[in-house]
C-alpha cells in the first residue's frame, strides 16, 4: 500500500463563531456586550481573570456612570459596598474646606462601590442575560481577514468573529497582537489606593478631596463604603509631578501622617490590606480607536477623565457607543469605525481637551486655592459645582453651544426613587 504523501491536515477543529468577541468583561465589555445582545447579536465575552476579582480603583461612581448604570439596569443592591453619597467635601490647598451639595432628589448622583463588587455584580446581570462569559480565558493571538477576525485563546479555541471589542485594559493584549500598542505607554496619571477599617464617622459617611499643594494637579481622595470602611488614596500627573513614581511609598506614609488627613480619618483606623498601585490612561484624543474590525473601549482606548482619572462612566460609555456603532453597521466596517470615532470625538474628546486646559490652572497652589473660592461663592456655584465635578453634564458643555438645551443643569440623577445604601 502506498504511503499516503498528502499533507496533514493542519485546520483548526475547535472553531466557534459569533457575531461579537468582546475581549474583557470589565464595565466597558459588559456594557457591550448587554448592548448587543439586547439587540439580537450573537456575543461571547472572555477574561483572563476570575470573577470576582480586585481591581485597582478610586471606587468612585459619577452621575454619569449612574446613569449608564441604571440604564443597563443594574440594581444597587446587588453591590454590598455600595453608598450613595449626597456631600462633595473639597479642602483647598490653602487648608479651606467647602461642602459641595448634590440635589436631595430626584436621584442618585454620586455614589462609591468597592470594584471588585461593581464589577462581580456586572458579569451577573450580563449572564443573567444568556451571555455566555468565559473566565481565566486569555487571547494569545489574533489575525483579520476581510470577512471576518480570527482570535485563538489560551485554551487553543478559534473563536471567528464579525467584530471585536477590546475592553482589556491598559495595556490591551487585543492592541498588542494587532501591532498598534504604544511602547513604553505607562498612562498619563499613576495613583496609590489603600482600604482603610475603623476609621471615624465622617470618613464613614463623606467623600472628601484634598488638593494639597505638593501633589498638584493631582489630588488625594477618601471615598466611604457601605461597610464602615473607606477607600484612601491619591493620584498624581506622571510627567508634571514633583514626585516620582518611586516616591510614592515614602509619600503615602507622609501624606497619611498629616494632621488634617489623620484627623480625618480618626485615631483607629488601620489598614485592611496592602496598599497598591496603579497607571491611568487618558489620552483618547490620541490613541487608535478602531484597527478593521477591532475597536476599543475604556482603558484600551485610554477613555479617562484627565483631570479627575475617573474612568468608569468613559468606559461604560465607549461600551454602549462601541456595541452600537457596530448594530448600526453590521456589514460596514469602515462606517462602524467611523461611527464610533464620532461619538468618541463628538461626547468625550472634547471635555477631554478642555480638562487639559483646565488643568493648567490647578498644576499651582493659587489656581486651585482659586478655583475653589469661586466654586464656593455661592449656593448656586457649590451646587453646580458639585454636579459637574461628578459629571452630570459634560466638562466643556458651556463651550459646546451643540449640547445646550432646556433644563441641562436640572437633570434627573440615576435611580430614581430607589435612593439605596444612602450615607444619611
Amino acid at each position: 500500500m502506498a504511503p499516503d504523501l498528502s499533507p496533514p491536515n493542519t485546520a483548526p477543529t475547535n472553531i466557534r463563531e459569533v457575531d461579537v468577541l468582546v475581549v474583557g468583561a470589565g464595565p466597558s465589555g459588559c456594557a457591550a456586550a448587554l448592548t448587543l445582545a439586547r439587540a439580537g447579536r450573537n456575543v461571547l465575552v472572555i477574561d483572563k481573570a476570575t470573577f470576582p476579582r480586585d481591581k485597582i480603583c478610586g471606587d468612585g461612581l459619577t452621575t454619569s456612570a449612574l446613569r449608564e448604570l441604571d440604564a443597563l439596569g443594574l440594581d444597587p443592591k446587588t453591590v454590598p459596598s455600595w453608598v450613595n453619597v449626597d456631600d462633595v467635601v473639597v479642602r483647598s490647598p490653602s487648608g479651606r474646606e467647602v461642602v459641595f451639595p448634590l440635589p436631595r432628589d430626584g436621584g442618585t448622583y454620586a455614589a462609591a462601590s468597592r470594584r471588585q463588587d461593581l464589577d462581580l455584580a456586572l458579569v451577573q446581570l450580563t449572564r443573567s442575560e444568556g451571555i455566555e462569559i468565559c473566565e481565566h480565558v486569555a487571547l494569545s493571538s489574533m489575525t483579520q481577514t476581510e470577512s471576518h477576525a480570527i482570535v485563538v485563546t489560551d485554551t487553543s479555541e478559534t473563536i471567528h468573529a464579525s467584530f471585536v471589542i477590546a475592553a482589556d485594559g491598559m495595556w490591551s493584549p487585543t492592541r498588542k497582537a494587532l501591532g498598534i500598542a504604544q511602547p513604553g505607554y505607562r498612562g498619563e496619571w499613576h495613583a496609590f489606593r489603600q482600604y482603610f477599617k475603623n476609621v471615624s464617622p465622617r470618613a464613614a459617611s463623606e467623600l472628601i478631596v484634598w488638593f494639597e499643594p505638593d501633589l498638584l494637579p493631582g489630588y488625594a481622595w477618601s471615598f466611604p463604603l457601605a461597610d464602615g470602611t473607606a477607600n484612601i488614596g491619591f493620584g498624581i500627573l506622571r510627567d508634571d509631578s514633583s514626585y516620582k513614581v518611586s516616591d510614592m511609598g515614602p509619600l503615602w506614609r507622609e501624606l497619611l501622617a498629616r494632621p488634617h488627613v489623620r484627623e480625618f480619618l480618626g485615631p483607629d483606623a488601620e489598614p485592611e490590606s496592602p496598599h497598591r498601585a496603579w497607571p491611568i490612561p487618558a489620552r483618547v484624543d490620541r490613541i487608535a480607536l478602531s484597527c478593521e474590525r477591532t475597536l476599543f473601549v475604556g482603558d484600551a482606548a485610554a477613555a479617562t477623565d484627565p483631570m479627575t482619572g475617573e474612568g468608569i462612566g468613559q468606559a461604560l460609555l465607549t461600551g454602549r457607543w462601541a456595541a452600537e456603532a457596530i448594530i448600526a453597521n453590521p456589514a460596514n466596517v469602515a462606517a462602524c469605525a467611523t461611527a464610533y470615532a464620532h461619538s468618541v470625538e463628538t461626547e468625550l474628546s472634547v471635555d477631554h481637551r478642555f480638562a487639559e486646559r483646565l488643568m493648567t490652572i490647578l498644576r499651582r497652589p493659587l489656581g486651585a486655592r482659586g478655583a475653589v473660592r469661586i466654586a464656593g461663592l455661592s449656593g448656586w456655584t457649590r451646587r453646580n459645582f458639585g454636579r459637574w465635578l461628578f459629571e452630570d453634564y459634560p466638562r466643556a458643555l458651556l463651550l459646546t453651544p451643540r449640547r445646550w438645551h432646556r433644563g441641562m443643569l436640572t437633570g434627573p440623577g440615576a435611580y430614581r426613587g430607589t435612593h439605596a445604601h444612602s450615607t444619611d
